[in-house]
C-alpha cells in the first residue's frame, strides 16, 4: 500500500528501482492511449508502462508494474470492487475540469512546470459546487432515468454537446455505423 503522506516518484518492480513520470498531464496522456478503441489491451499496457516508468520493464515484471501503476493513479487506494458508472470524460470534460481545479489551486495549473499527479487529484476532489459538479449530476440523473427540472432540462438542450458524454469508436465500429447508415438512408 502507497502511504499517503509522502508523494511517491519512485518504485521499485522486480527488485530494481524506477523513476516515475508523475506529472499529472503524463498520466492524463496515458488515460487517453488507454481509453483508445483502436488499440489492443496489450498495446495501451505497453504505452502505459513506457511513459509512466523510467528504463525499461521486464516481460516478467509488467503485472507487478500494471499493479503499481494502477495502485497509483488511485493514490494508493487500489482498485474497487465494483466499478462505477463513467459519469466523466478527462478529454471530453478537461477544460471545465482546468477551470475547476484552478479555482481550489489558485493558480494556472498548467503554467507549473510539475504538478505531481497526487496533488492535481486533490485539488479536483477538492471541487465543490460548480459547473463540473452539475454536469456530473445531470449526467447521473440522465443514467438513472429521472426527472430533470425545468431549468435543468433546459441547461441540457442548450448544452447538449456537454452534458453528454461521447463514445469513442474503433474505426471498424464507425465504418459498421456508416454502412448501417447507409442502407438505412
Amino acid at each position: 500500500m502507497l502511504d499517503p503522506w509522502f508523494l511517491p516518484t519512485t518504485a521499485k518492480i522486480g527488485g530494481r528501482e524506477y523513476k516515475l513520470r508523475c506529472d499529472f498531464r503524463n498520466i492524463l496522456r496515458i488515460f487517453s492511449y488507454m481509453s483508445d478503441p483502436d488499440l489492443p489491451d496489450v498495446i495501451r499496457w505497453q504505452i502505459a508502462l513506457q511513459l509512466f516508468y523510467e528504463g525499461e520493464i521486464l516481460p516478467k515484471d509488467r503485472p507487478e508494474a500494471i499493479a503499481y501503476f494502477s495502485q497509483f493513479i488511485s493514490c494508493g487506494k487500489g482498485e474497487t470492487e465494483k466499478p462505477s458508472p463513467r459519469l466523466l470524460c478527462w478529454q471530453q470534460d478537461g477544460q471545465i475540469i482546468i477551470g475547476e481545479v484552478n479555482r481550489v489551486a489558485g493558480c494556472e495549473i498548467r503554467e507549473k512546470k510539475f504538478l505531481h499527479w497526487w496533488t492535481f487529484l486533490s485539488y479536483f476532489h477538492a471541487i465543490g459546487e460548480g459547473q463540473l459538479s452539475f454536469i456530473v449530476s445531470l449526467r447521473e440523473k440522465k443514467r438513472r432515468g429521472e426527472k430533470l427540472s425545468d431549468w435543468e432540462q433546459r441547461y441540457y438542450q442548450e448544452n447538449r454537446d456537454t452534458v453528454e458524454l461521447k463514445e469513442r469508436y474503433s474505426k471498424a465500429e464507425m465504418a459498421e455505423r456508416e454502412r448501417l447508415q447507409r442502407m438505412l438512408s
